[in-house]
């Protein structure tokens, strides 16, 4: 077994936690939900997404969000970034960091980007010149990895295929994202085994959504195989407006829990991670998806 010692969570719930919440967001609210995950030692945090806010209202404000940042030492605060309009409204609201996304399967890019795999991957390519001019690290995306809403399952030679074209134009990492919740840890095995021959565990992430509940038995199979990179979202918020069904990210609070009793260090304090979480989903109004965080907060009377 190759579980590593320490694990980075890259945190996903100001951005794809809260994009698909359809009140509207306080600038204020969002501010103190990054600055709460960054003092709980969150030390990545994906704090807003730069795409067309037809598509993604909640997440309009943004650039006013980066600007708003209380920055804290040691956080890396990133943005997804679809396109090079995009990325040029990051960098000039001060992301230290962006994401591009693709798909494994090609009814679901047509379907989430109006476009194909191949053409997709295309439009990258300036976008990858114009960061790497800016020294900007780019993280790359990859949905449906174990499942599509479109096609059932996915092939892992696609993922393959998509991940090392991803790695290939300049992405510093691939997070593996399973974006129905629909893999198993059997299915994450037989997609490992076909990666891992290819491209180093240390340039994938695991990226869980919890939809059958299997969120963890899957990032446990990534930890086994030397993944030490896991997307979480705190609270469980969020989901994939593109993916009908898809409940949120695996919480971040429940695999923080998990990682602490394995011994696996994320320099993340728990309690102040449940605090965060309650917060946010007191504001929003909508019931704390993490276990662990409603089983400790129970316990705490």
């Amino acid at each position: 077994m190759n579980l590593p010692t320490s694990v980075t969570l890259v945190e996903m719930g100001p951005r794809d936690g809260l994009q698909n919440e359809s009140a509207s967001i306080s600038l204020a609210t969002k501010l103190r939900l990054i600055d709460d995950l960054a003092a709980a030692g969150l030390s990545v945090i994906e704090s807003g997404s730069f795409v067309n806010p037809k598509w993604i209202p909640q997440m309009a404000d943004s650039a006013e969000v980066f600007r708003g940042l209380q920055r804290r030492a040691g956080v890396r605060y990133t943005a997804l970034t679809p396109n090079l309009q995009g990325l040029e409204r990051a960098l000039d609201a001060g992301a230290d960091e962006v994401a591009v996304f693709a798909a494994a399967s090609e009814a679901f890019s047509r379907k989430n980007i109006n476009c194909g795999i191949a053409e997709s991957l295309q439009r990258f390519e300036p976008v990858m010149a114009r960061a790497e001019a800016a020294g900007v690290r780019v993280r790359g995306y990859v949905s449906c990895v174990l499942g599509c809403p479109y096609e059932g399952e996915i092939a892992p030679q696609n993922v393959l295929e998509v991940a090392r074209a991803l790695l290939g134009l300049g992405c510093h990492e691939v997070s593996l994202g399973d974006t129905i919740g629909t893999g198993t840890a059997g299915s994450t095995q037989r997609l490992l085994d076909a990666l891992l021959p290819q491209i180093p565990a240390q340039q994938l992430a695991l990226h869980c959504h919890d939809t059958y509940g299997q969120a963890l038995a899957n990032i446990l199979v990534g930890l086994q195989n030397g993944i030490a990179t896991v997307d979480a979202s705190v609270a469980g918020l969020g989901g994939c407006p593109y993916a009908r069904g898809a409940t949120g990210n695996v919480a971040t609070e429940d695999v923080v829990y998990m990682l602490n009793g394995m011994g696996i260090h994320t320099g993340i304090d728990l309690d102040a991670l449940v605090s965060a979480g309650a917060r946010i989903s007191e504001a929003l109004g909508r019931r704390n998806g993490s276990r662990a965080a409603n089983a400790l907060l129970a316990s705490a009377g």
